[in-house]
């Protein structure tokens, strides 16, 4: 078997090309960088591809592909957003059009105005997003399912080489204090890169071809215990302290508001998309995956996560 992995070059995409090797699966690995340190994919054959641009002209013959490739942040304007998320996925689906597709997308296409309890895959995609990113993963997922393919659903993946989730926990910091919102016992579905990881080849390797599966930890945690373990775990002296998210939304949309006018290419250090996603409860059901993939995940933990600053 040969599976294709875009977004090789990534975080998860990297993972999902090392898990590959370490379990004999023949790889070739695409990601938008123009290098990559062999170690990273694996020591697959890696390949420079910039979706956005289009299908590539000349693919490797592949069973599957794992397309992992998007953009890593919810910050940035739409059409950049689209072009990430939407052309990138057209441009894979076009490339390998006879191979299974599994297509890792989000459960930031649930419903961002109210809370998601235990959400069934059955909820998803919407018709109202709070920014471009989410509408635009919407959009992608409709797109790979009209094709055939199987959908992955990850919430707030982290682990060793998280560029995204942990660092921005981290920068949150201010002296003695981690600035959060809500009311700090809010339940959420968090993914380990592990975990996903497994999905993933569950997925690829299978026996079912299409389908959506939300993919997390074993079970929600409590944000507060989550944020504190994390602190823990970086010894980093500082505990977290929560403003409601009713008054935290308003000053939100100042800080984008203040941001896109000065066209800062940064989000601010506090979103109504992060609200959205961490001051109310954000949990799957996960009984799909279990049942039709085998998929068995393990319980979050943050365990290691002091030596991960090497790898983000």
């Amino acid at each position: 078997m040969r599976i294709a992995v875009t977004g090789a070059s990534g975080f998860v995409g990297g993972a999902v090309c090392r898990a590959l090797a370490a379990e004999g699966i023949a790889t070739c690995a695409f990601g938008r960088r123009p290098a990559v340190p062999p170690a990273h994919v694996g020591r697959a054959p890696y390949r420079s591809w910039d979706l956005t641009r289009g299908p590539l002209p000349d693919p490797p013959r592949v069973d599957a592909v794992i397309h992992c490739a998007g953009s890593v942040t919810d910050w940035g304007p739409a059409r950049a957003l689209f072009a990430a998320n939407l052309t990138g996925t057209r441009s894979a689906l076009a490339t390998f059009p006879a191979a299974r597709f599994v297509h890792v997308s989000t459960a930031s296409v649930y419903d961002p105005f109210r809370p998601t309890v235990m959400a069934r895959e059955d909820e998803a995609p919407v018709s109202r997003y709070l920014n471009a990113y989410g509408a635009s993963k919407a959009a992608a997922e409709r797109l790979a399912l009209e094709r055939g393919a199987i959908v992955l659903r990850p919430h707030a993946v982290y682990g060793p080489g998280d560029t995204t989730l942990l660092p921005r926990v981290l920068s949150a910091v201010r002296g003695p204090v981690l600035p959060a919102v809500g009311t700090g016992r809010q339940r959420i579905s968090l993914t380990s890169i592990g975990n996903l990881v497994r999905a993933c080849v569950l997925a690829a390797a299978g026996p079912v071809a299409s389908g959506v599966f939300n993919v997390a930890d074993a079970a929600p945690v409590v944000i507060d215990d989550a944020f504190r373990e994390i602190l823990r775990e970086r010894g980093v002296r500082a505990r977290p302290v929560y403003l409601p998210a009713g008054a935290a939304r308003p000053l939100a949309a100042l800080a984008e508001g203040a941001f896109l006018l000065a066209r800062r290419p940064e989000p601010p250090r506090v979103t109504r998309y992060a609200i959205s996603h961490l001051a109310v409860e954000r949990t799957l059901d996960i009984t799909a995956a279990r049942e039709v993939l085998g998929y068995e995940p393990r319980a979050t933990s943050f365990e290691g996560a002091a030596g991960w600053a090497a790898s983000t």
